[in-house]
């Protein structure tokens, strides 16, 4: 255990000393402005001084408290009737569950509409705004004081643990690491609350539209089960490596409850089904349509809608290569292009050659060759010979036999005809929900 005077001077040598850059890294992990005004102060409580010698402990008289100033006590407040809105007596009121507008008679409550906006916030870009608020909580002197604070705090209980310099280190990183984590919470709760106001709108637009879904589904006898969302949560919990109950954890941790997410499946399937059965008939995907849809999904595997037959010489270059013997292998090759009498006459021509190697390499998709040689192949006509390029076997020479149009992928088409049926469900859809909007009888409260 270390003597107060000569700990002090062990805690000097990691605030003021050498290592005094060490420890400004420290704090600057979590907030690199903040930390350059709490060396200085930790460099007062800790003056610089001699050597560490370990010692007996020696008592230290604790410094005067300082009377705090009483504080006057506030009235209590009065009890609040109860709201009659709520549906609740007492101190159970909350005044959240308010109705905050009817669709056709069916209430939304302001909590729901809370609830739906914190969702939303969880898909909207926060990033920057958490990055700033941040900046500014680690800037604030009282996040300076705190650390200082926390740093005294931590000196004290480790001289009076008789704890070793290093020791005291670890316990101030992993405290300032802590602090640092509620400085990112107190940021992330600040962004999304910033939020909330500009969401507050699209959340009871959302819950609008997803009452009168819920009424038209009710119309038509449709009802999704608990059963169902509980299973599509299940699977998201799952994917994320973690139990339902963890999951719904998180969502509460970031203001939300995992009911909002339920609700939303469970609105989504059941319009799903109602636009299914309304307008399942109506559905007509002609196949040059799919066709269309098809060309234009190609893209970059294009050319895989044929399949080459190619014949290959190659000519291995030289042991010593120098100009004069690749000179003499790329005129080899012009030799044999100039006596290319179609695809019977390659192999023969290979033969005629000291070293040639003939391959027939019969059909290959073109995405499984190589570029210039791919778009040679793909403008040459059949029965021709391409010009020789260099490759790292040697002089190679292509010739293009003949070519097969591929019918195209079955599962592919099925896949293209789904997505233009989908596109016509929601073009639908979004026309009757805008019809439903306009005839339905909406209250403000």
């Amino acid at each position: 255990m270390l003597g107060s005077k000569r700990w002090r001077r062990a805690t000097t040598d990691l605030t003021v000393g050498v290592p005094r850059a060490r420890f400004i890294a420290w704090l600057g992990v979590a907030f690199p402005c903040a930390c350059l005004m709490v060396v200085p102060a930790a460099a007062q409580l800790f003056p610089q001084g001699a050597s560490i010698t370990m010692t007996a402990p020696m008592p230290v008289a604790p410094a005067p408290a300082k009377p705090e100033p009483v504080a006057k006590q506030k009235p209590k407040p009065k009890p609040k009737a109860a709201t009659a809105a709520t549906g609740s007596v007492g101190n159970d009121a909350k005044p959240a569950q308010a109705i905050a507008l009817l669709v056709n008679d069916e209430p939304i409550t302001a909590y729901e509409i809370e609830q739906r906006a914190r969702f939303l916030v969880m898909s909207s870009n926060i990033g920057a705004q958490a990055q700033e608020n941040f900046k500014r909580i680690a800037t604030a002197e009282a996040t300076t004081a705190k650390l200082k604070a926390i740093f005294e705090q931590t000196a004290k209980e480790a001289q009076a643990a008789g704890k070793t310099r290093e020791q005291f280190a670890a316990m101030f990183e992993a405290r300032k690491k802590e602090f640092a984590m509620g400085m990112q919470k107190q940021a992330m709760e600040g962004a999304r609350a910033g939020m909330l106001p500009k969401l507050k709108k699209d959340a009871q637009e959302e819950l609008i539209e997803e009452k009168l879904k819920l009424q038209e589904a009710k119309k038509a006898g449709i009802e999704i089960t608990d059963e169902e969302t509980n299973r599509i949560i299940k699977g998201i919990a799952e994917r994320n490596k973690v139990t339902e109950a963890q999951f719904a954890q998180n969502l509460r941790s970031m203001g939300t409850d995992v009911e909002v997410m339920k609700a939303r499946f469970k609105a989504s399937f059941a319009w799903r089904e109602v636009v299914r059965r309304k307008f399942a008939g109506q559905i007509a995907v002609n196949q040059r349509d799919v066709d269309k849809l098809m060309e234009q999904s190609k893209g970059q595997g294009a050319a895989d809608t044929v399949e080459l037959q190619i014949q290959k010489i190659t000519l291995p270059l030289p042991a010593k290569l120098d100009q004069a013997g690749i000179a003499q292998r790329l005129a080899d090759a012009d030799g044999v292009r100039r006596k290319f009498g179609g695809c019977k006459t390659t192999a023969a021509l290979a033969q005629s050659l000291p070293g040639a190697k003939f391959e027939d390499v019969k059909t290959v998709k073109p995405s499984s060759v190589s570029e210039p040689t791919r778009s040679f192949l793909l403008n040459a006509k059949d029965g021709e010979m391409l010009p020789p390029q260099t490759a790292s076997a040697g002089i190679e020479v292509y010739a293009l036999c003949g070519r097969k149009d591929l019918k195209p992928d079955d599962k592919k088409r099925e896949e293209a005809q789904a997505e233009l049926q989908s596109r016509e469900f929601e073009q639908l859809a979004k026309r009757y929900l805008r019809d439903l909007r306009q005839d339905a009888t909406i209250e403000i409260r």
